[in-house]
């Protein structure tokens, strides 16, 4: 993260910290749709992006675009509800702002979601995929630039998605009955979905599911020494699997229907975190 880029962070962070809200230990970003989790936050206060100073913007349906602040599962929580995209125009340095913010705030963790289009004949429309690791195939980073400060140049990615918060994920699935698949995450630009040739070639590079998000903001949050998990809900079969066309109206569909067991799931995964953080 270069100088300019760390100090709008840090006069977000000092503006989100004069609002009151207590130092959270672990942050959420909630994709498409699945912004409903907020609600069950205990003793909610929320912050909208276009309040905090330098905080990018969201254009798109599904992403309120607000900061939440709670507990959840018995932990002080931050809720990014709502993220910004490359398709949207944002350069990768504002993408990853709102995961920068949750750091620079205190969050030990960052759990990541997002809907994505099942690419493996056994995900359907409402699955849960644990993230176990990622395709970056967007042809971006946040780490191009200047040599960080407090961060590291060279990003060791073995394990981007830790494996503490994966065993965690699994035992609050157990806990809650709710099923998990697991699987491995590709990212592309967008916004166009993929034809059926591109879902075959990301099936044959080894993806599970896809999408347009998440692996820029694991990858920031890494640099920043941040224990990472992730979660796809799986909104639609991708192209050329699915038997009909692909729309957004569908993620936020699927989204709805799932909100009961996405919130279980993932209340049981922060409070399965324990003392790991």
């Amino acid at each position: 993260m270069h100088t300019q880029a760390q100090k709008d962070v840090s006069v977000a962070a000092h503006f989100v910290r004069a609002q009151g809200s207590q130092s959270p230990l672990v942050g959420a970003v909630l994709g498409s749709g699945l912004g409903e989790l907020v609600h069950e936050l205990r003793g909610p206060t929320e912050i909208a992006y276009a309040d905090i100073p330098r905080m990018p913007r969201s254009t798109v349906a599904g992403h309120a675009g607000k900061l939440w602040f709670g507990e959840l599962g018995r932990q002080r929580v931050a809720c990014l509800q709502g993220r910004v995209h490359s398709y949207e125009g944002h350069a990768p340095e504002q993408i990853v702002f709102g995961v920068r913010l949750l750091a620079e705030l205190g969050c030990k963790a960052v759990l990541v979601t997002n809907a994505a289009g099942g690419i493996r004949a056994d995900l359907n429309a409402g699955d849960l995929m644990l993230i176990t690791d990622h395709l970056n195939l967007t042809s971006q980073s946040p780490l191009i630039g200047p040599a960080p400060s407090g961060g590291e140049r060279f990003v060791d990615m073995t394990e981007a998605y830790d494996l503490g918060l994966q065993a965690a994920a699994r035992m609050a699935a157990r806990v809650t009955q709710i099923p998990i698949l697991e699987g491995v995450y590709a990212s592309l630009l967008g916004p166009s979905y993929e034809t059926p040739a591109e879902v075959r070639m990301l099936g044959r590079l080894g993806a599970d599911a896809v999408g347009m998000s998440t692996v820029l903001e694991v990858l920031a949050l890494r640099q920043l020494g941040v224990r990472v998990g992730g979660l796809s809900l799986i909104s639609n079969q991708a192209a050329g699997i699915s038997k009909t066309h692909l729309s957004h109206v569908e993620v936020q569909a699927a989204a709805l229907e799932a909100k009961p067991r996405l919130a279980g799931f993932m209340r049981a995964w922060i409070t399965a975190l324990g003392d790991t953080l």
